[in-house]
This record gives C-alpha cells, sequence and structure tokens, in this order.
C-alpha cells in the first residue's frame, strides 16, 4: 500500500474543495440559514469522492444535535470565495462529462491525488525532489530493469528531462510525473509489490547463496566431442533468472555467448506444434522416455523416434519446419522465433561450432540415415539439407540472460514477460513442458524429475533450461559435465533451489512449513495469524481461540500497537477469554501496550467488582483518554484552513471543529457508561 510522505500531501487532501453544505433542517437548528458555506468553520460536509477520512469523521460528528449554538459566522464569510475545484465540478456538470474523462479532470485540478504523486511521495521519502539514481535504485529493487522495453518511453522521457534541469540530476514532483506517466500502472504495481515475487531482493539474496554453494563444486568434464565446446574453460557458471512479470536477476558469467545445443530441441518442437498441430507432430514423433543414451540409434515399436527430446525425435522435428520453405529460410524462421522468445535479447550464431559438428557428426549421419530407411520423415524430405538445419539450430548462441527470457516464455503460457507479444500457443507450451518433464534431462530424467520436479532441458555446452511454470524461468550454465551428459553445478543448482523454496510440482504450498514460498509477501502468515487471534478475542469466541492454541499458535502475539489477545478480550468483557487465555494458555497477565498500559491482574480470584474495574483501568485510567486528548491534539493541528483568499497561515476560528470533538467524547462516555450499567461495574467517569 503506497503511505502518504509529505507534508504537502496531506495538506493538499485537507485543502480539498468543501462544496456540499449542511442541509436546511441542519443549518436552522444551529447555524444561521445565511451562512451557506462552512469551509471556514472546519466542520464542513466534504463531496464522498474527494472527502479526506478526518473531514468525514468531523462531519459525521457535528451532525449530532447541537450542545450549545455556534457563533454567528457572518464576519467570517470574507473567506469563502469560489475555488478552482469548485469551478471545475461545475463545469463537469455542464459538459455532462462522466467516467475516466472526469476523473483525469479532477485530478488535473488537485481534487484527487493521482498514482503519480503518491509514487512520488513513496520513492522520496519525504522529500521535496529525489535524484534521479535513487529513482533507479529503488526501481532495480523491484527487479525491474532500466533497459526494459516496457519502460522505454519512462526511461528516454527521464533522459531527456535530466538535460533540461540545472544540476543534471534531481527531479521535482513535476518533472517526475512527467517522467512516469507513460508507464505509470507498471510502475505502481512494482512499487505495490504486487508482482510474482514480491520480496525480490530476499528472494535473489537466496539464489546468490544457492551460486556460490554450487560454484565450490569441482568435478565434472568439459565435452570435447565437438572440439569448439572443449575450449570453455570449466570455472565459468552462470545463472540468471526472468519473472513472468520481467524481474530480473543475474549472476556469474551471465554475458558469455554459448551454444544452446540440445536446449534448443524443446524450442522447435514448440515451434513445430504452434504451426501445425499435436496430432500431425505426433503422427511422426513418440511421447515417451526411451529409456536409453540419446544419441542411440534405436525406435519405439512403431518405428518412430520415442520423443522430440532424443537426437532422432529432434532430427525428425526439424524435418516438419516450413517444408516447403530453403534451408536459410527456415533458419531465420527459427532465429526470429527465438528473438520474440528472448525479448529481442542477444540471440547468435557460431559458424565455427556449426562447421565443427558437420564434420564430427557421424553418428547423427547415421541416425539420419536409419530414419529415412523407416520412412519416418515426411514426403519429399531431402534428409542431408535436414541434418544441415539440425546442426545449424545446435550452434545458436545465447547468453544466460536471453535463455532465460526464453525459459520465462514458456513459463509465462507463451508470452513474453518483457515485452508482453504472445509467441507460441498455449497448447505448444503446455506441450513442451510436459516432455520436458518427463524426457528433458538425459538418462537422468527420472531422477530429476523425483528430487526437482520440473520442466528442464540441459545440453552438452553445460546449459540447463529450467522452467517454473506461471513464475519464472532460470538458465544454468556451467561447461564440466557429468558422465549423464548434465552440468555438475546446474544438477546443484536445481536441486538446492526446490529443497529451499516450495517449486516442485508436488509441493504442498498449504502446510509445507519447511520451505519459503517466495510468491507470498513476506509476514503475510504472521499478519493473518495476529488478525485471527485478536478477532476472536474480540468476538469472544473460546472455540476458535482453543483451535489456535492446539495448533501451537502463540497466544501472546501482538498486533501494531502492542495489544495482545488478553487486551482486547478484557475491553469487550469476555470473562471466559480471560480466563482461558489465563488458565489454560497461561499469558502474561500484566502485558502492556504501545501506550504503556498494563494488563490488569483479572485472575479468576477476583471478584467481579475488581474485574470490571480492571477492564475499564484499560479502556479509561491509562491509553484511552491519551489516544483522545492526541486525537484532538491532531484533529485541531490538521483542521482545513481557509487559504483562498491570502496566503498566510492565520486560520478562521474553529469553534464548531472543537463543539465537533466535544459531542464525540461526550458520545464515548456515554457509551462506557452504558457498558458499566451493562456489566455491574458501578464505576463512574
Amino acid at each position: 500500500m503506497l503511505h502518504f510522505r509529505s507534508s504537502t500531501v496531506l495538506k493538499e487532501l485537507f485543502e480539498a474543495t468543501l462544496k456540499r453544505p449542511f442541509p436546511v433542517y441542519r443549518q436552522k437548528t444551529w447555524l444561521p440559514t445565511s451562512s451557506r458555506c462552512f469551509c471556514c468553520l472546519g466542520a464542513a460536509s466534504v463531496d464522498a469522492r474527494t472527502a479526506s477520512a478526518p473531514l468525514k469523521v468531523l462531519n459525521a460528528a457535528a451532525r449530532r444535535p447541537a450542545l450549545r449554538p455556534a457563533p454567528r459566522a457572518a464576519s467570517l464569510r470574507s473567506y469563502c470565495v469560489k475555488t478552482e475545484a469548485e469551478e471545475v465540478e461545475e463545469q463537469l456538470k455542464k459538459d455532462g462529462a462522466g467516467g475516466e474523462a472526469a476523473s483525469d479532470k479532477r485530478r488535473n485540478a488537485g481534487i484527487l491525488p493521482s498514482l503519480e504523486d503518491l509514487l512520488f511521495y513513496t520513492v522520496a521519502e519525504g522529500q521535496e525532489t529525489i535524484p534521479a539514481h535513487k529513482f533507479l535504485t529503488a526501481l532495480k529493487a523491484t527487479g525491474l530493469r532500466s533497459g526494459d522495453p516496457r519502460l522505454k518511453e519512462c526511461m528516454e522521457t527521464l533522459k531527456e528531462t535530466l538535460k533540461k534541469t540545472s544540476d543534471g540530476v534531481t527531479l521535482d514532483r513535476h518533472l517526475f510525473k512527467k517522467c512516469v506517466q507513460s508507464n505509470i500502472v507498471l510502475l505502481t504495481q512494482a512499487f505495490r509489490k504486487k508482482f510474482v515475487i514480491p520480496d525480490f531482493q530476499s528472494f535473489t539474496s537466496h539464489i546468490d547463496e544457492l551460486y556460490e554453494n554450487a560454484k565450490n563444486l569441482t568435478g565434472g568434464q568439459v565435452a570435447d566431442y565437438i572440439p569448439q565446446l572443449a575450449r570453455f574453460s570449466p570455472d565459468l557458471w552462470a545463472v540468471s533468472l526472468c519473472t513472468v512479470d520481467g524481474q530480473r536477476h543475474t549472476v556469474g558469467d551471465t554475458k558469455v555467448p554459448f551454444c544452446l545445443q540440445s536446449c534448443v530441441k524443446p524450442l522447435k518442437y514448440a515451434v513445430a506444434v504452434h504451426d501445425h498441430s499435436t496430432e500431425y507432430v505426433h503422427s511422426f514423433i513418440g511421447k515417451e522416455p526411451s529409456g536409453l543414451r540419446f544419441n542411440k540409434l534405436f525406435l519405439n515399436e512403431d518405428d518412430k523416434p520415442h520423443n522430440p527430446m532424443v537426437n532422432a525425435g529432434a532430427i525428425v522435428c526439424t524435418s516438419l519446419i516450413k517444408q516447403s520453405a530453403s534451408n536459410a529460410e527456415k533458419f531465420d524462421y527459427v532465429m526470429n522465433f527465438l528473438k520474440k522468445m528472448a525479448g529481442n535479447e542477444y540471440v547468435g550464431f557460431s559458424n565455427a561450432t556449426f562447421q565443427s559438428e558437420r564434420e564430427s557428426g557421424d553418428r547423427n549421419f547415421a541416425i539420419g540415415y536409419y530414419l529415412k530407411e523407416k520412412k519416418c520423415f515426411p514426403e519429399g524430405t531431402d534428409m542431408t539439407s535436414v541434418l544441415d538445419l539440425y546442426f545449424q539450430l545446435c550452434s545458436i548462441e545465447v547468453t544466460c540472460e536471453s535463455a532465460s527470457v526464453m525459459a520465462a516464455t514458456l513459463a509465462n503460457g507463451g508470452i513474453c514477460p518483457i515485452t508482453g507479444e504472445r509467441v507460441l500457443s498455449p497448447e505448444a507450451v503446455r506441450n513442451t513442458l510436459s516432455l520436458m518433464h518427463s524426457c528433458g534431462m538425459y538418462d537422468f530424467s527420472g531422477q530429476f524429475a523425483f528430487h526437482v520436479g520440473l520442466p528442464a532441458k540441459s545440453g552438452v555446452s553445460g546449459g540447463i533450461l529450467l522452467v517454473v511454470p506461471n513464475v519464472m524461468g532460470i538458465m544454468c550454465w556451467s561447461p564440466p559435465l557429468d558422465k549423464l551428459g548434465n552440468s555438475v553445478r546446474g544438477i546443484q543448482f536445481c536441486t538446492d533451489l526446490v529443497e529451499l523454496f516450495n517449486f516442485h510440482n508436488y509441493d504442498n504450498l498449504r502446510h509445507c512449513a519447511k520451505k519459503h514460498d517466495p510468491r507470498r509477501e513476506g509476514g503475510d502468515q504472521r499478519v493473518k495469524s495476529v488478525i485471527n487471534l485478536l478477532f476472536a478475542a474480540y468476538t469472544g469466541d473460546v472455540s476458535a481461540l482453543r483451535r489456535f492454541a492446539l495448533s501451537s499458535m502463540d497466544m501472546e502475539q501482538r498486533d501494531y500497537d502492542s495489544r495482545t489477545a488478553l487486551h482486547v478480550a478484557a475491553a469487550e468483557g469476555h470473562i471466559e477469554v480471560v480466563r482461558f487465555l489465563m488458565e489454560a494458555c497461561k499469558v502474561n497477565p500484566v502485558p502492556r501496550d504501545s501506550w504503556e498500559r498494563l494488563q490488569p491482574p483479572c485472575v479468576p480470584e477476583m471478584d467481579k467488582q475488581k474485574k470490571m474495574d480492571g477492564w475499564m483501568n484499560i479502556n479509561l485510567d491509562g491509553g484511552t483518554r491519551r489516544w483522545m486528548r492526541r486525537c484532538i491534539s491532531a484533529t485541531t493541528t490538521w483542521s482545513p484552513c481557509c487559504s483562498s483568499t491570502t496566503r498566510n497561515t492565520a486560520r478562521p476560528p474553529m469553534t464548531s471543529t472543537r463543539l465537533a470533538l466535544r459531542r464525540a467524547w461526550t458520545a464515548f462516555c456515554e457509551t462506557c457508561c452504558r457498558f458499566l450499567r451493562r456489566t455491574g461495574g458501578g464505576k463512574t467517569l
């Protein structure tokens, strides 16, 4: 929730237009009929759409029967002039404007605070200007980057605006509004922590720890059957993630390009299903795990490749893409698809790796000829041309950062999170993730599905493309491989990730106490727990309190004002609740709240009179009177003053405001007396 951070906002709210006078029958009871404008008296009626909460309270209190007549306000009428806001309202009525148009005009006139204003005071923290770097730092803390395509207009305007400022560094409120208004919805969502990972800084700190833990591993060997892959250093290690809301985090060697190799297999399968259909694609390829090495010369009982994640299935899948086009057109088509999935971030091509693979690809040529013999390709397919395209697609280069956006596109149902463009159909994404879950990790697929429980695809270049559906995509890259062809550090990172967070497909989101859920705001559970506990005490629900106690809930939890359930139960006069808390739960009998109020010794041995006196001590002897005094002081200080004809700080008399507060205090005392009579306490004010 956005909070007001400046007295300027409070001033604007309390100086909002006071439009509507009291009804005539009210005026006759305590003020002259001729005095129709009450903005100088501080107790005026305010339009429901524009009034602040304190003014509404004062208005409601002022409508109670008068205790004595108020002084005539004729001498104060010089303060009452038509304001700009009133003129705007009259013009809106004449024009018949409504809805968004009316809201925009009111906001421009200063009647309603805009989202831009609220965002400014949230970031400024009480200051009247914001350094540009402070705004960008706060933006980065939410997970958004200044280079995000969705913030392009905002960043360009910010850059141009800073050039025109005197110091080139700071922005005042009006310049800030000008910069952010084009992307205010996204920025408000970010600063209100409404993204899929609300506490992004805390989450990324855990990611950094997992990265460091995996960095210490030294096992595995770099793949050497492709000469270009053997040249990578075994010390390279990078992790990059992108959420479905476009939050980004990278750590390690994330700028180093590497080839996708087998990580491209699920992507080109998704392209094939998107272009054709599931039925057509799987008329050539199966869906079952093979249980064999990824490059085995073996087909299923129907003489089809087992699935698109083994070499035989990937070669057939390549033959289904743009069958009537040339290889150059097919390659450009797939490259454009991958660039859209990556949000137009880096996607390149390593010609050296392509040439190296084609020269050392005897096994894949053998698989191709075997597939041709079994008539696994569509009619008229040139097998050698298909293998060339297959080697080209395996040689496509990415960085960890761009590949994480591809994974996030799969996690987001085929919509790129940083551009908002739909790239793949939901059907293609669903089928791709299903096959990645069951067949994506070579011979380790079963173990990975058991321990990690997430769709993933590994490649011999050292990459692991991991998808957390509806949450994020992650790319891990480290060249050293285990004996099954998977990145050693990548496997360790994925395993540790699921042990720490409840990302496993079959983790129970409600009762998995030992794991963190980064999708929930920090403190959510504690807030709900406190609310449930205090509300049960307020309503006198002993059975609910008994359930809470049996579930090992802390029965001495405190709210924002340090009140406990015992405070609330005693204040409401629920004897059974007090007895349960003190006898069964053994709570502290004398807790202090933030006003230094002490819970009275309400032990069962005390007679009823002492209990009632003790409860009234809580309500009256300490905090409530002090609270009322502070409220009266604050309300008097914040009361609206008429500044339409003068700029000085002089304030007209506040007689009606004091009268309203006196009435409110009298009503409170009457309520306390009724409580005493009902409970038999016998204590008077």
